[in-house]
């Protein structure tokens, strides 16, 4: 469908047509990328990973021992994107290649997921460095995923834009997860050996999911039209000059580091929660089982629930929509100090499932609509660079004060500070209605 477009220019009246279809092919393909690597989210990172690596890899080592090596892994990993993040961005921007590099991450993180089928049992050192290169491949491709928003959805439908990203994610990542957790408890129905087997094979159907629903976004989504800068050799120093020239111009955006800000804070609590939800369940006696079922709690009720915060971004910016959500966190933690049955902790999961959808969407349409649009991946670097950051200060914060106290319920009941803190900041965030402009 096509529509007629009045514009008035110097009082000269100007019609222009714009494809309503094909816009909403590039919206829907764009978010369609969110269906594809959250598929490596929740099988790889959150589901199968830890306790293979664990249990199959680290195979005759201690738990002490396996944990540590498991923690070292995961850190590894964000460190590598936390000092590559900015940096790739900038670049990208200078180039003008935001959706060639995100394809080339992305490829890095299909081909290194599948990788993991081939490691033996015992080979912990090989699975650590495939990982490490697949979750380099994930989190990079996402900078740059993140940074084509502006460029695919008009200021006015950005919340709903970001929003249904979020929910295709939180759909095909749990309908992925539940065929992959069935296979793992009936391996024989599916004409796998055992366990392990289907498992190995999952990281294989992983890859292959990661692959087949990017293809929408390469086909479909064009690359922004804007004007490359630095030559392939010196890609690097201007990589780290755009760098350092930003820290300075986002030092004088105020509303944007104060959202930067209030985003570290309140994002810290809420992957603290994702991150220690099934070590604090395991120490208060409930069951693996319980634990994995309330993950697909979370991802089933993330996907409605996605689109319901973005319906309300619409209709009265992004702003309310993520206090109502720093609410339900704040509720839930103290819930979640008090409870004593797995049925709460299914509650729980299902409160989380609405409230993480909606504040990861919000977060990141309400930034978008802050920065300099031509910016946008150098911005979203430094975005993407603080969630990596974050859960850093909380779980080290949690497991201090449940130290301190003898009580791992203590211990969650102090996240309540950093979402106190993360919705004070947010307070002094004006929602504007244009982007900032650069400092002269």
């Amino acid at each position: 469908m096509r529509v007629c477009i009045l514009i008035q220019d110097n009082g000269k009246s100007l019609v222009t047509e714009t494809n309503i279809s094909s816009t909403r092919r590039n919206v829907w393909s764009w978010a369609l990328y969110d269906w594809a690597n959250s598929a490596f989210a929740t099988t790889v990172m959150a589901g199968f990973f830890p306790v293979f690596f664990k249990e199959y890899w680290n195979t005759g080592v201690s738990v002490t021992e396996s944990t540590f090596r498991l923690g070292l892994v995961s850190s590894l990993g964000s460190l590598v994107i936390v000092i590559m993040a900015p940096v790739l961005g900038a670049i990208a921007d200078n180039l003008g290649k935001r959706k060639g590099m995100l394809l080339a991450f992305a490829f890095l993180g299909i081909l290194m997921t599948a990788g993991l089928y081939l490691v033996e049992m015992g080979e912990w050192r090989l699975a650590a460095v495939i990982y490490v290169l697949a979750l380099v491949g994930f989190s990079g491709a996402n900078i740059f995923y993140d940074s084509l928003l502006p460029f695919v959805s008009s200021r006015d439908d950005m919340d709903r834009t970001s929003a249904l990203g979020f929910s295709l994610g939180y759909l095909g990542g749990g309908l992925l997860l539940a065929l992959n957790v069935l296979m793992t408890l009936h391996p024989d129905t599916f004409g796998l050996e055992d366990t392990a087997a289907a498992i190995r094979v999952s990281f294989v159907m992983v890859a292959a999911w990661w692959l087949v629903f990017s293809l929408p976004l390469i086909f479909n989504v064009p690359e922004p039209d804007n004007h490359p800068g630095a030559i392939p050799a010196s890609m690097l120093k201007v990589g780290f000059s755009r760098v350092f020239k930003t820290l300075h111009e986002v030092r004088q955006l105020r509303n944007v580091w104060l959202f930067l800000v209030a985003y570290w804070l309140y994002i810290d609590g809420v992957d603290t929660v994702v991150r220690m939800a099934v070590d604090y369940g395991l120490s208060l006696g409930f069951d693996q089982k319980n634990l994995i079922l309330a993950l697909l709690i979370t991802q089933f009720t993330g996907f409605p629930a996605a689109l319901l915060f973005g319906q309300l971004g619409s209709y009265f910016g992004p702003r309310p929509g993520i206090f109502i959500a720093l609410l339900i966190y704040m509720l839930v933690t103290i819930r979640g100090a008090l409870m004593n049955d797995v049925s709460e902790f299914y509650f729980l999961a299902f409160a989380i499932g609405i409230a993480q959808g909606g504040i990861q969407a919000l977060s990141r349409s309400l930034y978008a609509r802050m920065i300099p649009k031509e910016r946008a991946a150098e911005f979203f670097g430094f975005y993407n660079m603080l969630g990596k950051f974050a859960a850093i200060l909380g779980p080290v914060m949690m497991g201090w004060v449940a130290a301190l106290t003898g009580s791992p319920r203590a211990g969650i009941l102090s996240l309540l500070v950093l979402f106190l803190a993360g919705a004070l900041v947010l307070v002094f965030v004006r929602d504007e209605s244009t982007r900032q402009a650069m400092p002269k």
